[in-house]
């Protein structure tokens, strides 16, 4: 199990412990974490599990491939250099401790 860590707009955080070889959008749902909509699924048709990874962990996540960067741009809060689509980052146990920023709203 890792911690990970959901920072809101206001930045309340809310830790979880998560499952490795899971989508972080997969982890939030199950932990009920407000602001990961996650309408398709999972199966990169919208953008509405767009965070943002925290700079400390922006290396160990890595950068959005072409497809991910192409759905990204649908998201209702503009995309960042580290913006992610939650359903596309695998979670690792390079990932302990992760901080992320959830956007304002998915809508």
């Amino acid at each position: 199990m890792i911690t990970i860590h959901f920072f809101d707009a206001h930045g309340l955080k809310t830790s979880i412990q998560a499952k490795t070889g899971i989508s972080l959008m997969k982890a939030a749902q199950a932990e009920n974490i407000e602001g990961i909509a996650a309408d398709c699924g999972g199966v990169l048709t919208c953008a509405t599990c767009h965070v943002f990874i925290r700079p400390a962990f922006e290396h160990k996540v890595g950068p959005a491939h072409d497809e991910e960067s192409s759905m990204l741009e649908f998201a209702v809060i503009s995309p960042r250099p580290n913006s992610r689509l939650s359903c596309q980052v695998m979670l690792t146990d390079a990932l302990d401790g992760l901080e992320l920023d959830l956007p304002e709203r998915q809508y």
